[in-house]
């Protein structure tokens, strides 16, 4: 079985967006809730995941990754609203 890359992006308790990317989505969240994550998400509580990408490989979702972070916090909200059911 081949592996998978993922880009997402966590909403925070206040209302900012953390963006990263990972192997295993639901294990990278749990370590965001346990502050075992990233330092802007042991300052920023992630409330949930509001998005997730798959990819083929780690680069494909670093460069994606690399491009939300550059989105503003409306830009990222605009991108998001397409996704929302």
């Amino acid at each position: 079985m081949c592996k998978k890359y993922y880009t997402y992006i966590l909403l925070t308790e206040n209302d900012t967006y953390y963006c990263g990317y990972t192997d295993d989505v639901e294990k990278r969240f749990l370590q965001h809730l346990e502050g075992k994550g990233a330092k802007y998400t042991r300052a920023n509580k992630p409330v949930k995941i509001v998005y997730q990408k798959e990819f083929l490989t780690k680069s494909e979702a670093m460069k994606e990754e690399c491009r939300l972070k550059k989105l503003t916090h409306k830009e990222k909200t605009e991108l998001l609203s397409k996704f929302v059911k």
